[in-house]
């Protein structure tokens, strides 16, 4: 693989990954579910993680990060005032299709890579992409104990709100 096809095959999957991680920031507003957020929350810090590696290797060619591919639709928040774990099914599954699609279409794209270094960083990010996808598919299933089980068999009450407070 010759050097300007490695860079833009990282741009095109910062490129990708961006517009997927805005789509999880879009839905981690709206899925107020408390298991369901923190999920969001965990798989955003990576994501965010995964892009800092991928533009800390675009920076070695002299390239800035880009800007999110097609952006992803938003999810609609769903009505009501105490919703039940499944109102949020559809989003959760939506999140775990695209990523799923995400990785379908990067892995034959990166089996063919010869730069090991960068190789494999894209493999980890992929194989993270995977893990993050199982979580959406168990919350979308109805599994609220996403990162853990809860110590206390205490009723889960309570909501996330959709904006962080601020002074």
């Amino acid at each position: 693989m010759h050097k300007d096809e490695l860079r833009q095959l990282l741009t095109d999957f910062a490129a990708e990954r961006l517009a997927i991680l805005q789509r999880h920031e879009a839905s981690a507003r709206v899925v107020s579910h408390y298991d369901f957020n923190n999920t969001y929350q965990y798989v955003i810090a990576r994501e965010e993680t995964h892009l800092g590696w991928v533009q800390s290797a675009l920076a070695e060619f002299g390239v800035a990060p880009p800007a999110a591919a097609a952006a992803l639709p938003v999810p609609e928040a769903p009505k009501g005032k105490k919703l039940q774990p499944s109102a949020f099914t559809s989003i959760l599954g939506e999140d775990a299709r695209t990523l799923r699609t995400f990785v379908d279409r990067w892995r034959p794209r990166l089996d063919a890579m010869t730069h090991a270094r960068h190789r494999t960083m894209l493999d980890v990010v992929l194989g993270e992409s995977l893990e993050h996808m199982r979580l959406f598919e168990q919350g979308a299933a109805g599994d609220e104990d996403l990162l853990g089980r809860r110590t206390s068999l205490a009723e889960r009450v309570g909501a996330v709100l959709p904006n962080r407070w601020m002074e």
